[in-house]
């Protein structure tokens, strides 16, 4: 495959003439044949070491740029390329700048063996560091990056592309064979099936990357819009009746029947994440899986422009449970979720439309029970501001999970329940025909949410669109419903960014203790 130089690289990603390199620090001890490979690599790359490493900007923004050169004795570290990378990292981190890289590179350097091998523990020192500061690190890996470079740096951005085609692996597959005399099957090391699996996010050809890291830099925002309130005027198209949050009110005229909101939110076209977010209008750049080998189709997460607040989205996806249930690996990819946006300072809104978690001997031995309560305590345990949504089903421990906010808001027709209506009439009268009076009994609605203190509000629905097939008059009230919700969401999340954290926390544990 083609392979463009690091500073071709640099060339494609940043602004032009905005480039500024940072020097290299420290010399190599090498004998006579090393010294004349590191002269020969020079020569043949006009570069001091196998990574260029600068401060640059991408769309405006001041970022450090680290891209790797294999022409460069195949983009091997070694310890003054470790410094050169240290130095990169600590700049970004000290001046609160996003740090982009690009490695390529086969690994340590073998000319210099254990003492090259060991950078790498500083090296992943720095990236941590850099994260904990509450800065973005984004990853692009270019063809190929393997070795102590992927298993440190590479594989620790808060969101990673990979190039097409690029193999990306422990170890190369002739090392591989040489060392097991087995030799790894084809395709494994290849970014495609990466991204398939859920290793990294997506792949992305070089060219493309610039305009990639631009929508998830807007996506999370600058620090300041992650941190405060207030990102100006907002202008909803929705028409209907307002969110009330002091719905309590209003609770004594409230149907009592919860059934057919059950129905309602079983809608083939009912509204779903993917509509929300659209009618927000903003930026949102997807995780593909969890990171570390799992995916699941059933939830989006991913930092999201929301009506122009930058935020944490983790959503339940209607469409995709109708063959494909909510299992471990879709909590695996909310708690990443969380924990991005723990680091980043973003506010994180979670979405529940699910009849329930998987039902399966896969999900149990792959410990469905554990991941539930893992992602409700990651959930309950933010700092940054929540607020969550039951959009419409929510059926069971995996809707649970993604519960526990500072705000809970709830659709007229969604509900919650410790299983769905039917499940309950199975256990308790050994068939599913009583799910209606379950249902009532259960207080699972909306109003018995508010009236309970689990919820905080109620979003109006329009009466014209649960049945279909949906007319323009219906579509246009699905549309306002949409609008309803992103409009309450953000006004939910800039009241909870005005409080003080210590505050909003207490409130927060206190708020279920009350529940009962």
């Amino acid at each position: 495959m083609g392979r463009v130089s690091a500073q071709q690289f640099v060339d494609l990603v940043v602004d032009p003439g905005s480039f500024g390199p940072l020097p290299s620090r420290g010399t190599t001890t090498a004998d006579a044949v090393y010294a004349a490979e590191l002269a020969a690599a020079q020569e043949a790359t006009g570069l001091d070491e196998s990574v260029l490493c600068g401060t640059s900007r991408v769309g405006g923004q001041e970022v450090v740029l680290v891209a790797g050169e294999f022409g460069f004795l195949a983009g091997s570290i070694g310890v003054v390329t470790s410094d050169l990378i240290l130095a990169a990292f600590d700049h970004a981190t000290e001046h609160q700048m996003p740090l982009l890289v690009s490695p390529c590179s086969g690994g340590t350097r073998m000319q210099e063996g254990t003492p090259a091998f060991v950078q790498m523990v500083k090296i992943g020192q720095a990236v941590r560091a850099h994260r904990r500061a509450g800065l973005p690190y984004l990853a692009h890996l270019r063809h190929p990056t393997t070795g102590g470079v992927l298993a440190s740096w590479a594989s620790l951005g808060h969101y990673t592309t990979a190039q097409p085609g690029a193999m990306v692996g422990f170890l190369g597959p002739r090392v591989q064979e040489a060392l097991t005399g087995r030799r790894i099957e084809d395709g494994i090391q290849r970014a495609e099936n990466l991204e398939r699996v859920g290793v990294i996010d997506a792949v992305v050809a070089d060219e493309c990357v610039r305009s990639l890291w631009l929508r998830w830099l807007d996506a999370i925002g600058p620090a300041h819009e992650r941190q405060g309130s207030g990102v100006g005027p907002v202008t909803p198209r929705a028409t209907g009746a307002p969110v009330d949050m002091a719905g309590k009110a209003a609770l004594a005229d409230a149907p009592t029947d919860p059934w057919p909101a059950v129905q309602a939110s079983r809608a083939d076209d009912r509204p779903g994440v993917l509509d929300v977010v659209a009618a927000c209008g903003g930026t949102a750049v997807w995780f593909s899986g969890t990171g570390d080998g799992r995916v699941d189709p059933t939830i989006k997460a991913g930092p999201v422009r929301w009506c122009g607040r930058p935020l944490m989205l983790v959503g339940m996806c209607r469409d995709t449970q109708t063959h494909h249930e909510l299992g471990p690996a879709g909590l695996r990819i909310a708690q990443r979720a969380f924990a991005v946006a723990q680091e980043l300072g973003l506010p994180v809104v979670t979405m529940i439309d699910t009849p329930g978690a998987e039902l399966s001997a896969w999900a149990e031995n792959h410990g469905l029970s554990g991941e539930i309560a893992r992602t409700l305590g990651s959930l309950a345990e933010l700092t940054v501001p929540t607020v969550s949504v039951i959009l419409g089903e929510g059926g069971g421990g995996a809707a649970l999970s993604m519960l526990p906010a500072d705000r809970t808001l709830v659709a007229a027709s969604g509900w919650l329940s410790p299983i769905a209506p039917e499940g309950a009439s199975a256990i308790m009268g050994r068939s599913g025909g009583d799910a209606a009076a379950m249902a009532r009994a259960h207080r699972i609605g909306a109003h018995d949410l508010v009236a309970m203190g689990v919820a905080d509000a109620i979003i109006p629905e329009p009466d014209d669109w649960s049945t279909p097939p949906l007319g323009p008059e219906a579509l246009s009230s699905r549309g306002h419903f949409c609008d309803a919700v992103g409009v309450a969401v953000l006004e939910q999340v800039e009241e909870l960014a005005a409080i003080p954290t210590d505050e909003r926390l207490a409130a927060r544990r206190e708020r279920f203790r009350a529940v009962g």
